[in-house]
């Protein structure tokens, strides 16, 4: 059996542009170009049937590292908690009170994004500090 080598990750969301371009700036993502002979996405979109509007949207990261995030518009809202859940890892190898401040500047920002803080959990005996937060359609995320 062969290694899966990419993979993306996959919303279902009420409007795909919208929730990816937020992505796009937690991540330091990219949107792509329209596609060939559009000029902007609008241009693509309106020469769609009206029901294939705006259904989706991706983005991907410019280093080509990280997975692609595809985003498509579903007609049911979300009504439970997220079974998978982005870590957005901004503290790694800090501990204490720097990466506590690291975290909390991130939050602050993504606040302004839109983005809704849930909590935050404090380092103890077993885990550091991290902060759940709710994207700006209430997908669940961690600052970690």
């Amino acid at each position: 059996m062969s290694a899966i080598k990419k993979f993306q990750v996959t919303f279902d969301c009420a409007e795909p542009e919208r929730l990816a371009r937020f992505w796009c700036e937690v991540l330091g993502y990219v949107a792509p170009p329209p596609p060939e002979g559009f000029t902007t996405w609008e241009d693509a979109n309106s020469a769609l049937p009206p029901e294939k509007r705006d259904s989706w949207f991706a983005c991907s990261d410019p280093s080509g590292v990280g997975p692609r995030l595809f985003f498509q518009r579903v007609p049911e809202g979300k009504v439970v908690k997220n079974r998978v859940h982005l870590d957005v890892r901004v503290g790694t190898g800090l501990v204490g009170d720097e990466r506590l401040a690291t975290l909390e500047a991130e939050c602050a920002r993504l606040v302004a994004l839109g983005a809704t803080h849930v909590q935050t959990l404090y380092a103890d005996e077993e885990n550091e500090s991290c902060i759940p937060m709710l994207d700006i359609e209430g997908n669940e995320f961690c600052i970690d």
